[in-house]
């Protein structure tokens, strides 16, 4: 066991006396403060690892690499030995603590710059919160969109006065009046893929006010490509399919592809100025493009079919 006795005889009984060298206890006494430290350094590592398992790799590590100043092995004095270990002790718990410390609050700031992106990033103004719209009541979402709705709904008046002010064109080319809900329909089809896509970049963060140039111009791009494409289609089937003029199936060829290229502009316009005016683009930008889609569209339509019947000679 690394104990040295004697047995003596004083004063007529047995005695034993303990001739175990000094700086053997002394050692014995350090192995066991060496294992409650690291006892207690398993100890952190298991809440570290149970609290915190993303840093405690990184903890481990660091802790490897620290060498551990051994306890001053003082002889000839009982307490220097047990005071050296306290103090160590007390640092290691120290350091610990700090680290946990640290940890807590990198946790905290990477949480808090997640908060401070998920409320902005949904429209970057004062959006519909879904959390909130949940609870709400059906008056309560009624109240909220109907006053834009009405402005919404005057302004298709809008086209009434369009189809009055065309109405001579209309009376010698009644065909065009056969592609009137397929353009408007078109238009509010494209223009709703457009605000849907700008929509959903909004809520991920992945589209902001900087690249309102950039998009805007891509969406024109796009629509005036899809729109040719779609335009040359139906000008065939419509000519030779369903029997249409040649000059309202001309029409109908530039018509769409100019209807698309409204239709994705404003429809990815009209949110970035909503953004831009602190407006909820969920509840404005949708109704918007398709008022004003229908108008400029409407418009375009007999003013393309205005030009293309002056081209074929026909009187208006």
């Amino acid at each position: 066991s690394g104990s040295y006795c004697k047995k003596e005889l004083v004063s007529g009984k047995l005695v034993r006396r303990d001739l175990t060298p000094r700086w053997i206890t002394i050692t014995s006494r350090e192995h066991k403060v060496e294992r409650m430290l690291r006892h207690l350094r398993l100890l952190f590592g298991i809440i570290l690892l149970v609290v915190f398992p993303c840093e405690a790799n990184s903890v481990f590590i660091r802790r490897e690499k620290t060498v551990t100043r051994p306890p001053t092995m003082v002889k000839n004095s009982n307490s220097a030995p047990d005071a050296a270990v306290l103090t160590e002790l007390k640092d290691v718990i120290k350091r610990q603590a700090a680290e946990i410390v640290k940890l807590k609050k990198t946790v905290a700031a990477s949480n808090g710059k997640e908060a401070a992106v998920a409320p902005s990033s949904h429209h970057g103004g004062p959006a519909e919160d879904i959390s909130s719209y949940v609870h709400q009541t059906f008056l309560q979402v009624a109240m909220t969109r109907v006053g834009w709705l009405s402005i919404f709904l005057a302004s298709l008046s809008l086209t009434a006065l369009i189809v009055n002010g065309f109405e001579h064109t209309l009376s010698r080319q009644i065909e065009l009046a056969f592609f009137m809900p397929l353009l408007m329909g078109h238009g509010g089809n494209t223009g709703g893929q457009t605000v849907g896509t700008m929509l959903s970049g909004f809520s991920s963060g992945a589209i902001s006010l900087k690249d309102a140039p950039r998009i805007i111009i891509k969406e024109l791009c796009s629509g005036l490509t899809m729109g040719t494409f779609l335009g040359i289609g139906v000008a065939l089937i419509a000519h030779y399919v369903m029997g249409i003029s040649l000059q309202v199936s001309t029409v109908i060829m530039f018509a769409l592809p100019l209807m698309s290229a409204i239709a994705s502009t404003l429809g990815s316009t009209i949110p970035f100025l909503c953004l831009a005016v602190d407006l909820d683009p969920s509840v404005i930008a949708a109704p918007a493009m398709t008022s004003f889609v229908d108008v400029l569209g409407l418009f375009s339509y007999f003013v393309i079919a205005q030009q293309v019947f002056r081209i074929f000679g026909l009187e208006l």
